[in-house]
């Protein structure tokens, strides 16, 4: 009888440390495959997030290049404008201007740049042929610089406005008062309205720049 007893003791005990085994192996293996999906979520979220960034950098490296090309070329279009002008200083008045204005018309970029009511024609502006530029850009906000002939700004206009409404025009016509002849100028922090020919060096404020003509 005791030897039968202790015969299914041992076969308990041989069962129940089985089953003992089994459930710890089958745990540790749940937990590992869990610990690894949770690694594989968070490499996931890591490599998104890598690209994301990388996204964000590429683009603004690209603005930045394009913003500093634009001031480069006006750097360098200056430079050449006083090398002519030194050059030529020598020559007949009408031969020195002829050379600065084939230099300009070469460069495709106004110089200088004027800005002028809706009867100003558009083009390449220079010293001699004085149309205004189309092709403006600012430099403080990088935006593209709209004009509307026949209209100029109200004066309740303020940089919030222009900040919420440009480029559309549905918007802004809420704050544009017709006149003949006026031309209203805006990018996305500065506008002017514009009655008569101008030199935009005249005006310190503004941060315009020719972007140049394509044609």
């Amino acid at each position: 009888m005791a030897d039968d007893l202790d015969a299914l003791l041992d076969e308990v005990e041989r069962k129940f440390c089985r089953l003992s085994r089994q459930d710890c192996t089958d745990k540790a293996q749940a937990q590992e495959r869990k610990r690894n999906r949770f690694r594989e979520e968070e490499e996931a979220a890591a490599a998104g997030e890598r690209a994301r960034f990388s996204k964000v950098l590429t683009k603004h490296a690209s603005e930045e290049e394009d913003l500093d090309g634009i001031i480069k070329d006006i750097i360098d279009e200056k430079s050449c404008a006083k090398n002519v002008e030194k050059q030529t200083s020598k020559l007949p008045s009408c031969a020195s201007e002829n050379n600065i204005t084939v230099i300009q018309a070469h460069g495709k970029r106004c110089c200088p740049v004027y800005l002028g009511g809706s009867t100003a024609p558009y083009g390449i502006g220079t010293n001699i042929s004085q149309r205004t530029c189309d092709q403006l850009r600012c430099i403080a906000c990088d935006f593209r610089v709209s004009h509307y002939n026949d209209y100029h700004w109200d004066k309740s206009c303020d940089y919030l406005f222009f900040r919420n409404n440009m480029p559309e025009f549905s918007k802004l016509k809420m704050k544009m008062v017709p006149k003949k002849g006026s031309r209203a100028y805006a990018c996305q922090c500065s506008w002017r309205s514009i009655n008569e020919l101008t030199d935009l060096s005249t005006d310190r404020q503004l941060r315009w720049v020719c972007s140049k003509h394509t044609e």
